[in-house]
């Protein structure tokens, strides 16, 4: 495994990583950020090296960056520079545009530096954690990093990344990547220097600068793995987050090769349940209980690490390829780790949350209707996504479902991917077209709802009974219908073909059934009623 990872890191680095955010005339290479944090203020001062290709001819080069408001917060810009000249620029309306010296032609390259300083409305955040102890951890997503850093804010631009933090010397300081340096400086003061060569989007660069008790808890092929939690719970956390290591092993088996080189799971003050920053999981604080009841959110988390993270949505609208596949990543965890009954349980709860939340906002999985992205994390992306896999796994079969699983993860790991390329990779992987199933699961509002009816008939000895599908595009999937017989120990299952608006089923019988259930196994997504009778 430590050779295929090593292969793996070898083609990150020949990986072309275009940015596909629309508009974008750059793709940005690589961010150097130098940062000085403080215990007097909120204030930030802050330099920026942005390296960068064209993506067409421009005089122009255009960054995300919040600009300083009424109420005090946001960044000021004092200088840019390219070389040693000194560059012309606005920084308006949270956009940073840099006059060039000369126009530029699609393929050149520029290396900026910009100096900024300023109090972070959003995305660094800085306070007190539960224990009353200050501390620094920026939360990016979705879009949030250009509150606190000047960049190219969108999942489709990835770049390589370096911070180099300098802070009080009480604090300890994690980032992505691997630590370079940690010096002693003058008025108690410390430089800590990470870097990050696999290109990462912003919304998982991150850094955190607290007081943490920090345990090394082994490696998972040749990958270290840390917990870094508060002092005064560093037992329990120690014990919660230790974890991590077995789930590790149980995605680079499943999935492919871990794409870095350390996996540190962060007690943080995020405000997510948690957070896949590359490489650094930050986890909210209240995580820590010492009974890991965050097994679950550990494993959805560094699910991540594969899709989110190296496989990532080219766009907010498919924000599910993340989402979905962590959710039910993390079911498939549960069932080779605990019982299929655990994760038939899981999906069970999901479908109740996918229902409820259809109630109140009808809109397909892929919507492009939300501009506001942290609505996006909701009940479509997170566990209609997992059950649109569930179902897709039992059409194709388990072997092509993990056969184009792991298709998809290598041909799109380092890169970005629409819905429409999972498509192909499944079809490729299964031999089948899967046009209607990604149409009336993934672009089509809704889920089938269900008015069936069955009865026996004892002279005949048949089972018969309708399915009508009552919303307002009727769907194709297979129903699975069970009984057992009188006098017979285990049950019948069979496989109903629904397609039409209305499916009748008749069913020779050598007994009088009982126990009738409607999809036993809980793999389709789907609400109604059952009734018995004419």
């Amino acid at each position: 495994m430590r050779k295929a990872l090593l292969l793996l890191l070898a083609s990150l680095l020949l990986y072309p990583v275009m940015a596909q955010r629309p508009g974008s005339s750059i793709d940005v290479s690589a961010y150097i950020y130098e940062l000085e944090l403080n215990d007097l203020n909120n204030q930030i001062n802050g330099k920026a090296t942005v390296n960068a290709v064209f993506l067409q001819e421009s005089s122009v080069l255009q960054l995300d960056l919040i600009s300083a408001g009424k109420e005090g917060k946001g960044m000021t810009v004092s200088g840019v520079t390219a070389g040693n000249k000194a560059l012309s620029f606005t920084h308006l309306r949270d956009t940073l545009r840099i006059a060039l010296e000369s126009p530029v032609k699609k393929g050149d390259s520029i290396s900026v530096v910009i100096r900024y300083s300023g109090v972070p409305a959003d995305g660094l955040i800085i306070g007190r954690n539960k224990f009353g102890h200050r501390g620094f951890f920026s939360d990016n997503w979705p879009n949030r990093a250009r509150n606190w850093i000047p960049c190219n804010d969108h999942p489709a631009d990835k770049a390589g990344v370096e911070f180099i933090i300098t802070a009080p010397d009480h604090y300890q300081v994690v980032a992505n990547g691997v630590q370079l340096e940690e010096t002693s400086l003058p008025d108690k003061k410390k430089l800590t220097h990470y870097k990050e060569t696999v290109p990462l989007p912003t919304k998982i660069m991150v850094i955190g600068a607290a007081d943490f008790a920090v345990q090394y808890a082994g490696d998972v092929n040749c990958i270290p793995v840390y917990s870094w939690i508060y002092p005064e719970n560093k037992d329990k956390g120690f014990y919660d987050y230790a974890l991590a290591k077995d789930i590790l092993a149980y995605f680079i088996d499943l999935v492919g090769p871990y794409a870095y080189r350390k996996l540190a799971n962060v007690q943080s003050t995020t405000m997510f349940g948690g957070m896949e920053n590359a490489s650094t999981i930050f986890y909210s604080e209240n995580s820590v209980t010492g009974n890991r009841k965050c097994e679950g959110l550990i494993a959805h988390e560094i699910a991540h690490q594969w899709f989110g993270n190296m496989a990532t949505e080219a766009d907010w609208s498919h924000i599910w390829l993340s989402e979905g596949f962590a959710t039910y990543m993390t079911i498939l965890y549960f069932e080779r780790t605990h019982s299929q009954d655990t994760a038939m349980d899981m999906r069970l709860k999901d479908r109740k949350a996918v229902i409820t939340f259809s109630k109140k906002y009808n809109e397909p999985v892929v919507d492009n209707t939300q501009t506001d992205y942290l609505q996006l994390l909701n009940a479509n992306s997170y566990q209609k996504g997992g059950w649109v896999l569930h179902m897709l796994r039992k059409q194709i079969g388990d072997s092509a479902f993990l056969r184009g699983v792991r298709s998809y993860y290598a041909q799109y790991a380092g890169k970005n991917a629409v819905t429409e390329d999972l498509q192909r990779v499944m079809e490729k992987a299964s031999g089948r077209n899967l046009s209607r199933f990604f149409k009336q699961w993934l672009y089509t509002a809704g889920h089938p709802q269900l008015d069936i009816r069955w009865q026996y008939d004892a002279d005949k000895k048949y089972i018969t009974g309708t399915v009508l599908q009552l919303q307002p595009t009727a769907f194709e999937f297979p129903l699975d219908l069970s009984w057992t017989e009188e006098g017979e120990q285990s049950p019948t299952v069979i496989a109903l073909r629904v397609k039409e608006a209305k499916t009748s089923f008749s069913f020779p019988v050598k007994g009088l059934p009982v126990d009738f259930k409607v999809d036993p196994g809980v793999n389709l997504l789907f609400e109604g009623t059952v009734k018995t009778g004419k």
